[in-house]
């Protein structure tokens, strides 16, 4: 089985409130629900304005498909507009 994980630093610019920074992500989040049926998880900067970390992860059985996906879906947010990805960290676990 092999996992992996991505999670995604962005940053928000036109968010001058918590409420459009939710609106910016649910965006966000759906889009990336139907291109890759998955969920985007909010996971840090809970609380900041301008700044969010979204995660996601796949599992499969091929290394080389997890990793192709990983990428695929990490390239979308990034082309989605509305908010700048800062930093990216990418782990793939093989069990």
């Amino acid at each position: 089985m092999v996992v992996g994980i991505c999670k995604l630093a962005l940053f928000l610019p036109e968010c001058q409130s918590l409420k459009e920074k939710r609106s910016v992500l649910r965006r966000i989040k759906d889009r990336f629900f139907g291109q890759f049926k998955i969920t985007l998880a909010e996971v840090d900067d809970l609380d900041l304005w301008q700044r969010a970390g979204l995660g996601f992860a796949f599992v499969g059985n091929d290394r080389r498909v997890i990793e192709s996906l990983v990428e695929r879906a990490a390239n979308f947010v990034e082309s989605l507009g509305g908010a700048q990805v800062i930093d990216r960290t990418t782990e793939i676990i093989t069990y």
